[in-house]
């Protein structure tokens, strides 16, 4: 049975995706306006007012991995299931960003870059990936791929998940000021929540051990940045690396921008990759068209 399918996003690029939506979906037809008779929207910052028109809508399917926005527009159709994307190449993506922020801190890179502005020569101690804890906040897709590919290298790798997990080589917990305690760097892959937000402040930026780095490459809500900064000039932090922030882009005059101990990248941790992110679309879309209920579909009262 054909599907009218909906593609409206402000982010993607609606030339890029349906080539090859349409090359993978033949059978079904894809429009970029809202009407009545859609059946699956996919979605990313979609524009406002896209949802009212959709009134026998079946699936939402997220372009993207994180649903906050979403969940927050207060037109989006009760009862319809959101399915977020979970996409290979963005999952090996976010792993290549933090193992080079990991490494890029505990091989002082980012110091080592301060002394060549200055032209000084001087060597800081060297210390065995097996020196080092990497404590992981959030323990799924990406947490998981992160903490295998960290094992890896040596790293000693603790994760906090509110719910029990068990993984490989990962001294998994649920007691947060524990796992901020073991840590000398943390990584932030949290899904944006009530509970989330702001879990990087005054009191748990200073549980990381002394010397230590945070990396933010999940939600700007996450993080408070005056906090941060606070914690940054106490010298209790070495390094932060930001890739997401509260309002986007980040405003020129922010003093995020100018502060030695941070380094910002423009929220490209990991993008959406159409070669890898279409297979997965395209199985959700088979499995609606065969009655059976999509993958990774959205807890809503979880809020992911």
């Amino acid at each position: 049975m054909p599907l009218n399918i909906l593609f409206a996003s402000e982010m993607e690029d609606a030339g890029v995706w349906l080539p090859q939506l349409k090359q993978a979906l033949p059978q079904d037809n894809f429009v970029l306006v809202p009407s009545e008779d859609i059946d699956v929207a996919l979605v990313a910052t979609p524009p406002k007012g896209t949802f009212e028109p959709l009134k026998r809508l079946k699936l939402v399917q997220s372009l993207w991995m994180g649903v906050e926005r979403l969940l927050a527009d207060p037109h989006y159709p009760k009862g319809v299931p959101l399915a977020r994307l979970v996409d290979p190449g963005m999952v090996a993506a976010m792993s290549e960003t933090v193992l080079a922020h990991v490494l890029d801190w505990h091989r002082h890179h980012y110091h080592y870059r301060m002394e060549q502005e200055a032209r000084r020569w001087h060597r800081l101690k060297q210390h065995l990936s097996s020196d080092r804890t990497v404590g992981l906040l959030g323990l799924g897709e990406l947490g998981s791929d992160v903490a295998r590919k960290l094992g890896a290298l040596g790293f000693n790798v603790v994760g906090w998940s509110r719910r029990p997990k068990k993984l490989p080589g990962v001294t998994c917990l649920t007691e947060l000021d524990t796992v901020l305690e073991k840590s000398d760097v943390v990584v932030c892959l949290l899904p944006l929540t009530a509970h989330t937000r702001g879990i990087l402040n005054a009191r748990t930026l200073r549980k990381i051990r002394l010397g230590g780095a945070i990396i933010n490459v999940a939600r700007g809500g996450h993080l408070v940045a005056e906090d941060l900064i606070d914690v940054l000039d106490s010298g209790h932090l070495a390094h932060a690396y930001l890739d997401v922030f509260e309002h986007e882009p980040l405003t020129h005059d922010h003093p995020l921008w100018t502060h030695p101990g941070i380094t910002i990248t423009p929220h490209s941790a990991a993008l959406t990759e159409p070669r890898t992110a279409i297979p997965k679309i395209v199985e959700n879309i088979e499995r609606l068209r065969r009655g059976q209920p999509p993958h990774n579909l959205v807890d809503f009262d979880a809020g992911y």
